[in-house]
């Protein structure tokens, strides 16, 4: 009975938005995902996987002609929005809760900076001297329960000489080679980042009779850490100019604009930012696919020397995207909330989503009871995040997501046109909800169960009237 009148429900929503709904040639996964990164100086140095990358900000901005002013990634992850978006002159500012994506910002913020040729002698001086290999005192880094052993002996000898030789370095040099180590520290250990944990290779000895993966060649720290700050070297030395480069077919006389970062989660940041003063948003949020970033990006945590404690922290702190996300209470964060608490309280599809998920979790159906609390918090803290938005944006303002829809117990939840109608009733305008030529399929679990169902992949485009 549920799943079919989610089914017309669904309906009728993707028939209010049907004119809008446009299939765009132009989107491939590459676009929306780091791939299209993998060859662009600068934004390739570090593998973040959930970023989109820099051509799709471009193609949007230019597809909708996008006026000057400041542009807002309450998601900034590694900041490929707030680079791009100031190469292309606008000021950016993103907001990033974890540790790992604000160093990256950081150090991405430097290397573009007034001293250029003092970084890139310094990194020279480095690859010549390679002085972790030199006989000296080690700093030690925090080991957390889901990192312990996650690198050869030898290997964990060398981060442990490299961090406390960069001890000496000026705050700038320091914060760039402390990023050169983040970006090759999943190459040069046992695990691969896998959506929801880490994977870890047998080589590591933690398979528990479980099935063998061997994740390939592990490099060495010599190898992957030279190798990386030549890369970043080589980068900032042939800057823009380069044919990598996806702006090096710019004017020259374009200003970038200017770059801040705002640290700390969007739900506290968002509310306290000035109304009317964004002409733009682009953002990725997290989706709503139970991945725990906390534990995918453990080893660079770790590193920065967060503790279990912190790390749940974090986790709680994040938008409601994984199994352990606790309920939260949006209204402490800001009273003027209730509104959209409200909006969401009379969506019809999105409660007959939740009322179906909670009946599945009380007959035992679901692989994890997480889920219909973290669907809930998602859809929920998501409309938060959209209002605040709405009001900080100027007037004729555009906002970017870039989304998934997902599926749960058999029934795919159309994020795109439930979030599309929460944006509607805040009192956007929706320009277009942008799909994928291909969409996604579902998780292996869920193909096994109920098939293969593509899945919309969509960039949603919303205006403020």
């Amino acid at each position: 009975m549920f799943s079919e009148q989610i089914t017309e429900l669904d309906s009728i929503l993707n028939d209010h938005f049907s004119k809008i709904m446009i299939v765009d040639e132009n989107l491939t996964r590459k676009l929306v995902s780091f791939q299209a990164n993998k060859n662009r100086t600068h934004y390739r140095w570090y593998k973040y996987k959930e970023a989109f990358s820099a051509d799709l900000v471009e193609y949007l901005f230019n597809k909708y002609s996008l006026k000057k002013g400041t542009i807002l990634d309450p998601f900034a992850g590694a900041g490929t929005a707030l680079f791009a978006s100031s190469s292309l002159g606008y000021h950016s500012e993103g907001i990033e809760l974890l540790p790992v994506g604000q160093k990256i910002i950081k150090a991405n913020i430097l290397v573009r900076g007034s001293n250029r040729e003092q970084i890139i002698l310094r990194l020279e001086q480095w690859l010549n001297q390679k002085p972790w290999n030199a006989d000296g005192e080690n700093k030690h880094f925090e080991i957390l329960r889901i990192t312990e052993g996650a690198y050869p002996q030898e290997t964990n000898k060398k981060i442990e000489r490299y961090l406390y030789e960069l001890e000496d370095e000026n705050p700038e040099i320091k914060e760039i080679l402390l990023f050169a180590l983040l970006c090759v520290l999943e190459s040069i250990s046992y695990t691969r980042k896998d959506g929801q944990y880490l994977r870890w290779d047998y080589r590591a000895g933690r398979t528990n009779g479980k099935k063998l993966f061997d994740k390939g060649r592990i490099l060495s720290f010599d190898e992957a850490i030279s190798k990386k700050l030549f890369e970043i070297k080589d980068d900032i030395f042939f800057g823009s100019d380069r044919k990598t480069d996806i702006f090096s077919f710019m004017q020259d006389n374009i200003q970038a604009g200017k770059i801040e970062l705002l640290q700390g989660s969007c739900l506290n940041i968002l509310p306290k930012l000035e109304s009317g003063t964004y002409s733009g948003i682009i953002t990725s949020p997290p989706y709503c696919n139970r991945y725990d970033y906390t534990r995918t990006y453990a080893l660079e945590l770790a590193l920065l020397g967060v503790t279990e404690k912190q790390l749940s922290e974090l986790r709680q702190a994040m938008l409601s995207c994984t199994v352990e996300n606790k309920a939260k209470e949006l209204i402490n964060f800001n009273a003027e909330w209730q509104s959209v608490t409200d909006i969401c309280d009379n969506q019809i599809l999105l409660q007959k989503i939740l009322s179906y998920l909670d009946d599945k979790k009380n007959k035992k159906e679901l692989n994890n009871n997480g889920i219909a609390r973290m669907v809930r918090g998602y859809f929920y803290e998501m409309a938060c995040v959209i209002h605040e938005c709405y009001r900080i944006l100027e007037k004729d303002g555009i906002m970017f997501m870039v989304n998934d829809n997902v599926r749960y117990a058999g029934v795919a939840i159309s994020v795109d046109t439930i979030l599309s109608k929460i944006a509607e009733n805040i009192g956007f305008k929706i320009e277009n909800i942008l799909i994928l030529p291909q969409g996604k399929g579902n998780s292996s679990q869920q193909m096994g169960k109920h098939g293969r169902e593509v899945l919309r992949k969509c960039v949603y485009v919303w205006k403020k009237g």
